[in-house]
């Protein structure tokens, strides 16, 4: 018999293979651990404790590679970056960093639906300046509808950014008594107080210094005020300036929409195009929702050039909404849809949950905050353009309704839009608007968004029905908020006069909104001093959420210590300044 020689290589005992044909115990499998004591490239799992697992034994190399654990492939730093994996200026959000706060043990990471916190350079000394509007340059003039009155200048706007690629912008500007959060607050430039937003605009617009009046030389554009509404009955003014001629015959000098808009809505669309806005078209008075054109304004008449159009709409309470949203309304308790002005007593107070996720932003002379804008929804998309296999279909075709089985499609009892022409009620054309709050209304969740943990479905307070119109080659408007006061007031209805209005209230109705007082709605010169104050409020409770989690740097702007995510002036990274097309 040959001696094997020491030096040689010895060959590993194989496992013996239990053959699944040959009849076992139950109660051998169970009881005893077939597992080999010892690790070996045939059996790379010792761990493994279950016998019922059968052990095969590979008969050469290629099943051995086979056997080894698949390894996962990293992308390259530039394909991150490209996903926006690492806050880049297209997205802004870490999405590669699975907690909101750097450098804490996973046990002490707070709520996933927390701030997220971003490490960024101290702020330049040009960041404390006062944020600046548009740069105007002067581009046309109309001659104004009234004789005496001087000729409109327009301006195009240029030096700042547009909502856009599924983006929301905001000023922002720094300031020493935020550090935990990162220096930076919410800010407002001039002209200050309500008016058609400069940045939450399609371009080729053109706007007066004020931004109460625009038009365009292009197909149908849109813009949407700076300010939204979330609850509450609410009232503003539209003036055509240039438009359908009131002298029969004459050619038209445009075309104008009027209407609301929520965040979701197209801005390269006129107002009513989808689900997510309502508007009326000059030509034969129509009422417009998802691109269906509707008579509601009297035979034969329209909206012609000097015609004053003012819109009031009302929402339910915040309260009653997030019941919706939320699926827990219930008809036969939750009676009351009506929104009430008046202080709630301390047992009825219900604070939203606001979560704003933003990054500060470099863009030419500005810096903006930078956040994930709301998208489209599926369901939505089906109501507009129905498919036999599409959702709506899966859903049996439900209309809306407030208890939908999908968020989406859950309108608000009560809510309506009414409809004023030069100060007198033509009607109602809508009737139990669509929900927007969360989860009725998503953020983006594409590549480079950022979006996770859930995080799609939060409120960051912007969401909601929004003033806007749009312009059609050569179209003018020139928008009233309320500030001084009315163009037409609008004018109650004389007792004993029947006005023909789609899905008015009864008499009942009538009379106890008549005992309450309540009229027509508020100005939305007044919402937009109520979104200054929340501002304030939200940027105070972010400050102290990031000083509770002990993630902020302290005052003198020197560095922090790694364990409190500070960061000094010794830093070299740099706020993303974004590039987009003018």
């Amino acid at each position: 018999m040959a001696t094997a020689d020491a030096n040689s290589p010895q060959r590993e005992t194989t496992p013996s293979l239990t053959s699944s044909s040959i009849p076992q115990k139950r109660a051998l499998f169970e009881a005893e651990d077939h597992s080999p004591a010892v690790s070996s490239p045939l059996n790379p799992d010792v761990a493994t404790k279950n016998p019922k697992v059968q052990i095969q034994a590979p008969e050469d190399a290629s099943s051995q590679t086979m056997a080894r654990e698949k390894r996962t492939k990293k992308d390259s730093l530039k394909k991150r970056e490209s996903k926006g994996a690492t806050g880049s200026g297209s997205g802004g959000i870490d999405s590669s960093r699975s907690s909101p706060v750097p450098n804490k043990p996973p046990k002490e990471q707070p709520s996933e639906m927390a701030p997220l916190r971003y490490k960024l350079a101290p702020p330049k000394p040009t960041d404390f300046d006062l944020a600046r509007g548009p740069i105007f340059t002067p581009h046309h003039e109309i001659p104004s509808f009234s004789p005496d009155q001087p000729p409109i200048e327009f301006f195009e706007t240029s030096d700042h950014v547009y909502n856009k690629k599924s983006f929301h912008y905001t000023h922002c500007i720094a300031d020493p008594t935020f550090p935990s959060m990162f220096y930076y607050r919410n800010t407002e430039p001039a002209p200050f107080g309500a008016h058609i937003s400069f940045e939450d605009a399609a371009s080729h617009i053109y706007f007066n210094k004020s931004g109460t009046h625009l038009t365009t030389d292009k197909g149908f554009r849109m813009a949407r005020a700076n300010v939204a509404v979330r609850e509450g009955k609410w009232y503003w003014e539209c003036k055509v300036t240039r438009g359908i001629s009131p002298t029969p015959g004459s050619p038209s000098n445009g075309h104008v929409r009027i209407g609301f808009a929520r965040r979701e809505a197209s801005l390269d669309a006129p107002v009513g195009f989808d689900a997510y806005s309502y508007g009326l078209r000059d030509a034969s008075g129509q009422k417009v929702h998802m691109s269906r054109p509707k008579d509601f304004f009297p035979p034969g008449e329209s909206i012609l050039e000097g015609d004053v159009i003012g819109l009031e709409i009302n929402l339910p309470s915040q309260h009653l909404h997030r019941k919706i949203v939320s699926g827990t309304y219930n008809p036969a308790i939750d009676l009351d849809t009506s929104y009430s002005s008046s202080s709630p007593s301390l047992s009825e107070i219900e604070y939203p949950n606001i979560i704003r996720d933003r990054i500060p932003i470099r863009f030419k002379a500005h810096i903006y905050f930078e956040k994930i804008d709301y998208h489209t929804t599926k369901e939505l998309e089906e109501l507009m353009n129905p498919s036999p296999v599409g959702p709506a279909a899966a859903a049996g075709a439900t209309p809306p309704n407030p208890l939908h089985p999908s968020p989406a499609l859950r309108t608000l009892p009560g809510s309506y839009i009414r409809v004023y022409k030069n100060g007198k009620l033509i009607g109602e054309p809508w009737r139990d608007l669509l929900c927007f709050l969360p989860p009725a209304s998503k953020m983006g969740t594409g590549a480079g968004s950022g979006v996770q943990n859930g995080r799609e479905v939060m409120d960051d307070g912007e969401v909601g029905y929004y003033p806007a119109v749009s312009v059609f080659r050569g179209g003018a408007v020139e928008v009233n908020f309320g500030e001084k006061g009315w163009w037409f007031p609008p004018q109650q209805e004389e007792k004993g006069e029947d006005v023909e209005m789609g899905g008015v209230e009864g008499p009942e109705e009538k009379k106890e909104e008549e005992e309450k007082g309540s009229g027509v709605g508020r100005p939305i010169s007044e919402r937009y001093d109520e979104m200054i104050v929340e501002d304030i409020v939200y940027d105070v409770i972010d400050e102290v959420g990031f000083w509770a989690m002990g993630v902020g740097r302290d005052r003198v702007g020197g560095k922090a210590g790694p364990e409190k995510g500070g960061m000094g002036a010794e830093n070299d990274e740099e706020i993303k300044e974004l590039v987009q097309d003018d």
